[in-house]
């Protein structure tokens, strides 16, 4: 049971992939206006977590014919539905953001002075 849920936690927890379900969560977009929403993503590994959620269902790879070829990605479904989890994980992430930070100077002021 355990080995399951590890593969699908290791994507839908993927900080890649949460920020792609962000980029999408209003509707179909391009792959550079994906790369463009998330900011900090490489090309290749973009490619990589897209190619993974599609093999995950949980986007969908449309080619439009026209010249150039239009390649629009969008959640499917089963995407969809980690619209939810994924938001309410952000808002706790902010929520908790000057907690987050507070702790963090208070754990990097112990380690400096322990050295």
């Amino acid at each position: 049971m355990c080995w399951p849920v590890r593969q699908i936690l290791a994507r839908v927890g993927d900080k890649w992939s949460v920020l792609i379900v962000m980029a999408l969560r209003n509707g179909p977009r391009r792959f550079n206006e994906i790369k463009r929403a998330i900011g900090t993503i490489s090309q290749r590994m973009l490619t990589l977590t897209l190619k993974g959620m599609e093999r995950d269902g949980l986007v969908r790879r449309t080619v439009i014919p026209s010249k150039p070829p239009r390649v629009d990605y969008e959640l499917t479904e089963l995407g969809h539905s980690l619209r939810e989890p994924v938001e309410q994980l952000g808002l706790w992430a902010i929520e908790h953001e000057a907690r987050i930070a507070k702790a963090q100077e208070a754990f990097d002021g112990k380690e400096g002075s322990a050295r």
